[in-house]
């Protein structure tokens, strides 16, 4: 107790250099807390969007399925048995059948992937299927990215060539009827969206799929025969090892801000032994040991951590407050450029383990470089360092 209440009125007696130290380490933890909670937010948000368009509660994969190879794609579909089908009326699971097909926009080639869905399922409700319409036959919907790489809009005409079951070729006209915007590319890009009942007469697949995505809203209905179960952590996999690279890579970010706040302290501390020599030797004159005196000088340092919170906390809770409320607006390029879901729009999250972590790094990384000059003391005779000898 000594220790603390003797540290904290020599640090507000040092003024100025005590502040300017507390400023830069208080701007060094505002820093982590704010790019912590940015990732955070960008897991949360870019999770959500990934179960909400894409992967559902998870997927039942049919045998020989693999969403990565497309190779694969032909081959892989099955019929639903009645137990299937009945979930599919309950709208526990929905169908999606995937075929290989070439897209010939205003006389160019480029390969596509037809996804047949059921308008209006509700296993993925951010996926806009309720714009396609069983009763018109001959529209498709694109996302925002495929119909910029396509150079098509709403309306426009383009020629699409599949092969069917036995392996014929074919092919038809059909009309842009839709665009939608999506903050996850994976089902934008290469991606042609029409009735699962149209593309299975396509391909002669009537009651085929190739696989089924489970409704978040629903229990699951356990295992399915000649179907694999593939669960949300699976399916989200690439995505979370996206956000685990970039915690990696802000970890030098961190590292490199707690340095500069680090070697501030430090040279701090290594003044304040060779200047405080006198009042060294009056604490040990006066009755302290030398481990009482490094630990004073410890505390000393380590109180420009508690310091920096109390500061960091007074600036930063406004800022971080105007920064949840607008967000920060990484506009279409976000997802368009990382290539996995994104928001343009993130809000950061700070959960109190993303705090906590901050404050007790910044407490022991200054404890430590105080300590390390500190060190020092507890070699001074005491009568050399009365005189004030080094």
């Amino acid at each position: 107790m000594l220790s603390i209440k003797l540290s904290y009125k020599n640090l507000t007696g040092a003024g100025l250099r005590t502040w300017l130290n507390v400023f830069i380490l208080s701007l060094a933890f505002v820093v982590m807390l704010f790019y912590n909670g940015m990732i955070e937010g960008w897991s949360r948000n870019g999770a959500r969007d990934m179960i909400r368009t894409d992967v559902g509660a998870g997927q039942y994969w049919v045998a020989g399925y693999d969403n990565l190879d497309p190779f694969t794609y032909e081959d892989a579909h099955q019929n639903s048995s009645p137990v299937i089908e009945e979930l599919i009326k309950e709208h526990v699971l929905s169908p999606v059948l995937i075929r290989e097909a070439t897209v010939y926009p205003q006389g160019r080639m480029q390969g596509a992937v037809l996804r047949g869905v059921k308008p209006g399922q509700t296993a993925l409700p951010d996926l806009p299927t309720h714009l396609l319409s069983a009763e018109d036959d001959n529209v498709v919907m694109l996302g925002r990215r495929m119909a910029e790489n396509l150079q098509v809009k709403v309306g426009d005409v383009m020629l699409i060539r599949w092969r069917d079951v036995n392996g014929a070729f074919d092919a038809r006209q059909f009309v842009v009827g839709h665009i939608f915007n999506s903050d996850n590319p994976l089902i934008d890009y290469g991606q042609v969206y029409l009735d699962i009942d149209l593309l299975q007469k396509m391909c002669l697949l009537e009651g085929q799929c190739s696989y089924l995505t489970l409704n978040p809203e629903s229990e699951m209905p356990g295992e399915l025969s000649a179907w694999n179960f593939q669960s949300q952590e699976e399916l989200m996999k690439e995505f979370f090892n996206g956000i685990r690279a970039e915690r990696t890579g802000a970890m030098v970010v961190y590292f490199f801000l707690l340095l500069i706040g680090m070697l501030a302290i430090f040279d701090t501390q290594v003044l304040s032994v060779f200047r405080r020599t006198k009042e060294i030797g009056t604490y040990i004159a006066l009755g302290m040991t030398r481990q009482q005196v490094v630990r004073l000088f410890t505390v000393e340092g380590t109180m420009h951590s508690l310091f920096a919170v109390v500061v960091g906390a007074l600036w930063g809770t406004p800022v971080f407050l105007i920064i949840n409320k607008i967000g920060i607006n990484f506009g279409a390029m976000g997802a368009d450029d990382f290539g996995y879901a994104m928001p343009q729009i993130v809000y950061p999250y700070y959960s109190p383990w993303i705090v906590a972590t901050g404050i007790i790094t910044l407490v022991i990384a200054s404890a430590i470089v105080s300590y390390l000059p500190a060190r020092k003391i507890a070699k001074l005779r005491p009568t050399d360092a009365i005189r004030g000898k080094r």
